[in-house]
């Protein structure tokens, strides 16, 4: 069953450029991960310092292989002193099915 995530958190002011730089490095190596289908970043457009992060991955072995990547730790080390958070929020999601009955 696939794991989806919502990853939300909004960078301090001023933090915004470094944040959006410092996110998209990291999708483009999270998107590598073989258990990956989908790493989206966005930004709120009536509030663009607020990211979110859509994270879809194929199962929970997938997305526990990434939690334990070793360039994530350097990431939410570099990340956290620029957001507002202390962390991440993340918002777990399941799907839902849908018949067209």
């Amino acid at each position: 069953m696939k794991k989806t995530l919502l990853a939300e958190f909004t960078a301090r002011e001023g933090t915004q450029d470094e944040v959006a730089r410092l996110i998209g490095d990291y999708a483009l190596t999270v998107r590598e991960e073989e258990g990956n289908l989908a790493f989206d970043v966005y930004t709120k457009a009536a509030h663009p310092r607020s990211f979110w992060i859509f994270e879809v991955y194929r199962d929970e072995d997938a997305f526990q292989a990434h939690l334990k990547a070793p360039y994530g730790a350097p990431f939410n080390a570099a990340l956290v002193p620029l957001i507002e958070e202390d962390a991440s929020e993340l918002t777990f999601l399941s799907a839902l099915t849908v018949s067209d009955t």
